[in-house]
């Protein structure tokens, strides 16, 4: 339980103090980087499915992200999390990522890849944490998450800031806002902000979705919700609790990040879900409305399967809420709570709503088989994935405070991790040195 938070949902009623109140150290920078086959070699799979990858072959988008930190104050720790869709890629992607760095002076960054990552799942099975090993790994948003969060803790970080690698920084004072008012306490009841979003806007400032809503998604108000929810953006307090986060401008206190992990096994929108499990948890996820960042996603492979995450992803949040009903150490989290956004999508109603929009786009004659295969999960195969896994995240969520613990600033790891120990790569990756005859 995160019982320091005190946190509740209603909104800061009253001027705020916190403002005055700024975490001095510098935040670990977290950027996690989604690699993909080279372009029209596409394998789709349910489970390590991103909404846009970067293909080997292809410039992509993480060095001009990595450049826009340049100039940027209180930038601390930075650490690259290198993630593919293909286990057999992961060398090559690493390598490429490493080569985007070396083009960018003044950005030192730890690169986390299959190295490092089997030098944590071995220290995790030496303090008898092997059961934890599946939620901590480089396969889907919440387990990459999670790595970066306890490499935070190894380097001994009292804070760290989330951001993708589709995005720029315009801010210089990026970092300064990220920082205000995390772990302040903000009210007689004792709150504290421990976790705190920013919001995404495109290149011209804006942060609401303006698409038109296609008929086919007419049980499917997505963007409208969405938009209701961001309306917090422009209305006082400048921060507030909110029903959803932006995990690629996301910072989290060292009480909450070590409190609370990220869900492995919610395919999509970890970010959102996140909220949901610091409520559970007695905390919340805050709104700054002052604070922001420039997201430049490219164009979604499919829009199918876009839907098909979706579909998996809100029905499991809706298990998960109810399974989370039947546990006593538990903050319970309603529907209502949740509104505007994600409440509907979370409600009792989202398998035949599912079931509709998807058999509604297969009508339109665009990838219509692949959205009646969306058609069929969503009456089946995504219940079945969400009674077969929503209670995993609970039995990993108790050990985590325990891990964290016990990983903070761990001697063998944090050596690694800042490179007093360098990490032989050979063995691992099949790369040997050239050994030449004097």
């Amino acid at each position: 339980m995160v019982a320091a938070c005190k946190c509740g949902p209603s909104a800061v009623s009253r001027p705020l103090t916190w403002k005055t109140r700024v975490l001095r150290l510098a935040p670990c920078v977290v950027i996690p980087t989604f690699w993909t086959r080279r372009r029209g070699r596409f394998t789709d799979r349910l489970i390590n499915v991103y909404d846009h990858p970067t293909p080997l072959d292809s410039e992509g988008t993480l060095g001009a992200c990595l450049a826009s930190l340049q100039g940027v104050r209180g930038l601390g720790q930075v650490v690259v999390i290198v993630a593919t869709t293909d286990p057999s890629i992961e060398h090559e992607a690493e390598d490429r990522v490493r080569q985007i760095l070396a083009d960018v002076p003044g950005v030192d960054a730890l690169v986390f890849g299959p190295a490092e990552l089997g030098s944590l799942q071995r220290r995790l099975e030496q303090l008898e944490f092997s059961d934890m090993v599946p939620g901590v790994s480089l396969t889907g948003y919440g387990a990459v998450r999670n790595v970066g969060l306890i490499v935070a803790a190894i380097m001994g970080c009292e804070s760290v800031v989330f951001i993708d690698d589709d995005e720029v920084i315009t801010d210089p004072d990026f970092f300064v806002r990220a920082m205000e008012g995390i772990g302040a306490t903000i009210d007689e009841s004792g709150r504290r902000i421990l976790a705190k979003s920013g919001y995404y806007v495109d290149s011209s400032g804006n942060f609401r979705t303006s698409d038109p809503p296609h008929w086919a998604d007419y049980f499917w108000r997505q963007a409208d919700d969405f938009n209701a929810a961001l309306a917090i953006v422009e209305a006082p307090p400048r921060v507030r609790p909110s029903t959803m986060a932006f995990g690629g401008c996301l910072a989290l206190h060292r009480d909450m990040f070590t409190a609370v992990s990220f869900d492995p096994w919610v395919l999509r929108g970890e970010d959102m879900d996140y909220v949901i499990n610091a409520r559970m948890h007695g905390g919340d996820v805050f709104l700054d409305g002052e604070w922001s960042i420039e997201h430049n996603p490219p164009t979604a492979r499919s829009e199918a399967i876009a839907l098909r995450q979706d579909v998996y992803r809100f029905i499991y949040e809706h298990r998960k809420i109810e399974f989370a009903k039947s546990q006593v150490d538990l903050r319970q989290v309603s529907v209502n709570s949740m509104r505007p956004y994600p409440g509907d999508f979370i409600s009792s109603s989202i398998t035949w709503r599912s079931f509709m929009t998807a058999v509604l786009h297969a009508l339109t004659g665009h990838e219509t088989g692949e959205f009646l295969k969306v058609a069929r999960a969503a009456l089946s195969d995504a219940s079945v994935y969400a009674r077969q896994n929503c209670d995993n995240y609970f039995a990993f969520q108790r050990k985590w405070p325990q891990l964290m613990d016990r990983l903070w600033e761990d001697v063998a790891l944090k050596s690694l991790f800042s490179g007093e120990r360098s990490v032989d790569r050979s063995a691992i990756t099949g790369r040997f040195p050239v050994i030449t005859s004097e």
